[in-house]
């Protein structure tokens, strides 16, 4: 016995089976070994005479986050060593999970009569997601701890893959397609109020009482109870099947909406829908299969392999430390400082409350400081009226907060994040004033996005306790945060930083000092090349449109228009005056001047490369960039301009990492995908060159530089990897990484 699941057996006749995988594993999952113990705790209950009913739940704070995704990789790795089909052996490990729900779900009840089987509640003492969550699922009774802070729901389709332990097929069985649709097209999630009043779960109870309320249902239940709705007789799909006139509109309609949203570069979304189809035509022990047969079908995807890889594996490794130094001690950050009270620097502090901290919220004058509260209010307000927040935990988070223009309130600081405007002259007398107060041990780290961390350390007396950490617009959304090592930053502030972002709950990546890092570099040539389209004459909208179907989440103009035209004539003006002559001046350079002399700046002007309404809802396309730059009669095929957008991020991506700016292809790919949303279906630019070959991707950007000029020329790491017919992952990635 593993003993991840212990049995025990009480004076009623109820036995409780408590899901521990051990005190080193802070959270629950499920792997094969795990899978066959329960599968004979639940046989030993069946068989045992003395036992009335069972209640599964966890011994950990949380039911479970999920399957062990790693043993997939591990499995089909296996396989294919042995000689054999990795499909065979994956769908066959894929049934053998679906063979152990179901038997909870039946409990030994006569297949003709539906009578004598044994009552299963599943209590989850907090958060059940995707196996934890299917395992409720296939119980009789689902009750959850009163714990705002638990989710509950499936959130696979959220890294490629689906619910394929029986989540897809029972929830559209209990809900319809309908009801179903946001929990498993969406990955939506609920706290257990909210998954109550969803259908999700039948009881919220308090957690003293959680596992006393579950056996007090089992010692009650009848056999109606514990018959599920599909086994009984004259079962009907809610909303109706699809060859109905209730049903055919819906699953019509949910195939259109979900190719609108995924354009089809999503296999998980197209393969979930394919097994709700033909799952709804079948009876459920049939239906399972189909869902099994999808499931492995999605799983031998190299798409889906490469998020997996990427959205689980890789940013899993990457939050739990993966890049902190070794042998530094803990850097939890107790009372942050912030100068600048503007979006950013209002948005940093709003972030750091939230998660317990103190914070001095600095600014020039009093009402600077009073607009970054306000700020802060208005963030914490919109959160009381989407029922995130109460108004208690409103108050306790903005007790917190010291707004204040007086520098002497940083005493006592374990870190400074300075989010000033982007002028070198400015972050150097704010550091010198802050560094007059603060105490000699603290970090001082900078939100430049575009500024070298090496020269704005200059500013510093303590060099080696200065780095960067770039947050992303808006702070309270983005999940990234970029932390970039200058020159002389030491250990300490490394492992600091990275500790700071483990309080805030947001992936870190940790990067050396170049000017616009990582992200930015990647993302500015892709707004740039969509600017130098429009200038060449090619269709606005088939710009946007080819993004979008390269899987893109906004087009170039549309992401130029949201981040502001007018800081990208600023950044290209700053890095025009850095380069001088060797600068490569475009059409995009007098694309952005033109717009900006005309006010149109962007959403916040209302007007960009889009038109707005008075309300600030984008209307389409403005007419006049076809007017300045009228379209080439002959247009590029889409493939040509994709290629483009993605490649020239692509290529910027294998130069960070040629340069050493880019230390970890891990963090490349992660950072890509949370930063900017490269392309998620792909995994990351370094997953989409390798999922091509380096060979291939070599040759299409031959193309567009014999095409469009040098800036798509491979560098010589690229030639390099291509004449010998490597990939990133296989030269680069930590053994742990590799798929």
């Amino acid at each position: 016995m593993s003993e991840m699941f212990h049995y025990s057996l009480d004076a009623d006749g109820v036995a409780v089976i408590t899901w521990d995988i051990g005190p080193d594993k802070s959270m629950n999952v499920l792997n094969e070994a795990g899978i066959r113990e329960l599968d004979q705790h639940i046989d030993a209950a069946i068989a045992d005479e003395a036992v009335k009913g069972v209640v599964i739940t966890s011994g950990k704070p949380d039911m479970a986050g999920g399957m062990d995704l790693n043993v997939i990789g591990k499995m089909k790795a296996q396989a294919i060593a042995s000689g054999g089909n990795p499909a065979d052996t994956i769908y066959g490990f894929v049934m053998q999970l679906h063979g152990v729900l179901r038997k909870i779900e039946r409990m030994g009840a006569d297949p003709k009569t539906n009578k004598g089987g044994k009552p299963v509640a599943i209590a989850t003492p907090g958060t059940a997601l995707g196996i934890g969550y299917e395992l409720m699922l296939a119980g009789h009774r689902r009750f959850s701890a009163d714990n705002p802070k638990a989710k509950i729901g499936l959130p696979e389709i959220m890294v490629g893959i689906f619910p394929g332990a029986g989540g897809t097929t029972r929830l559209i069985r209990m809900m319809g397609v309908m009801g179903a649709a946001p929990f498993l097209l969406e990955g939506k999630l609920s706290d257990p109020k909210k998954a109550k009043s969803a259908g999700l779960i039948d009881e919220v109870v308090a957690p003293e009482e959680l596992v006393s309320k579950a056996k007090e249902w089992v010692l009650n239940a009848t056999d109606a109870d514990i018959i599920k709705p599909w086994d009984a007789k004259g079962y009907k799909l809610p909303g109706g099947a699809p060859y109905t006139p209730a049903g055919f509109p819906t699953f019509m309609g949910g195939i259109t909406m979900t190719h609108g949203k995924t354009q089809g570069v999503y296999p998980a979304a197209k393969a979930m829908l394919s097994a709700v189809y033909e799952g709804a035509l079948l009876p459920f022990d049939q239906a399972i299969s189909a869902e099994a047969r999808w499931f492995t079908t999605v799983l031998m995807d190299p798409r889906s392999e490469a998020m997996i890889r990427s959205l689980f594996v890789n940013k899993q490794a990457i939050e739990k430390g993966a890049r902190r130094p070794a042998g530094v001690e803990d850097q939890t950050v107790k009372k942050v400082g912030v100068l600048g009270a503007g979006m950013m620097g209002a948005g940093i502090a709003h972030v750091s409350a939230s998660a317990g901290m103190e914070v001095v919220l600095i600014d020039r004058d009093q009402e600077g400081v009073d607009r970054g509260l306000a700020t802060i209010t208005g963030l914490l307000d919109e959160g009381v009226k989407r029922r995130r927040v109460t108004e208690e935990k409103k108050a306790e988070i903005l007790a917190r907060v010291t707004a204040t223009p007086d520098y002497s309130a940083l005493q006592g600081c374990d870190l400074i994040v300075e989010a000033v405007f982007e002028d070198p002259g400015l972050k150097a007398k704010v550091t010198e004033m802050a560094e007059a107060s603060i105490p000699a041990d603290c970090i001082f780290a900078s939100n430049t996005s575009t500024l070298p961390i090496s020269d704005l350390a200059k500013a510093s007396s303590r060099p080696e306790q200065y780095i960067g950490i770039h947050f992303f617009s808006p702070v309270h959304k983005m999940m990234l945060v970029e932390i970039i090592r200058g020159a002389q930053t030491g250990d300490r502030a490394v492992a600091k930083a990275l500790d700071y972002v483990r309080q805030l709950r947001k992936t870190p990546i940790v990067v050396n000092d170049a000017r616009f890092f990582y992200a930015n570099r990647c993302i500015i040539p892709y707004v740039n090349e969509g600017a130098r389209m429009v200038a060449e004459g090619v269709a606005p909208a088939l710009i946007e449109n080819c993004a979008k179907q390269a899987g893109m989440p906004l087009g170039p103009l549309q992401l130029t228009d949201e981040t502001s035209l007018e800081l990208g004539l600023k950044i290209m003006q700053a890095t025009k005056a850095a380069m001088g002559d060797a600068y490569p001046a475009s059409g995009a350079d007098d694309l952005l001047e033109k717009m900006v002399e005309k006010g149109r700046l962007g959403r916040k002007a209302n007007a960009g490369y889009y038109g707005y309404d008075e309300k600030g809802k984008r209307q389409g396309l403005w007419p006049g960039l076809g007017e300045m730059y009228p379209a080439m009669a002959d247009q590029p095929h889409r493939e040509e301009v994709s290629n483009r957008l993605l490649a020239i991020q692509a290529l910027e991506a294998i130069r960070a990492l040629e340069e050493g700016v880019l230390v970890d292809i891990r963090e490349g790919d992660v950072g890509a995908i949370l930063g900017w949303g490269f392309a998620p279906w792909s995994g990351g630019p370094l997953s989409w060159v390798d999922m091509m070959g380096t060979a291939t991707f070599k040759s299409i950007c031959d193309d567009l530089t014999a095409k469009h000029g040098d800036r798509f020329a491979a560098p010589a790491l690229l030639n390099d990897m291509a004449a010998k017919g490597e990939t990133f992952y296989g030269r680069f990635a930590p053994q742990q990484a590799a798929a």
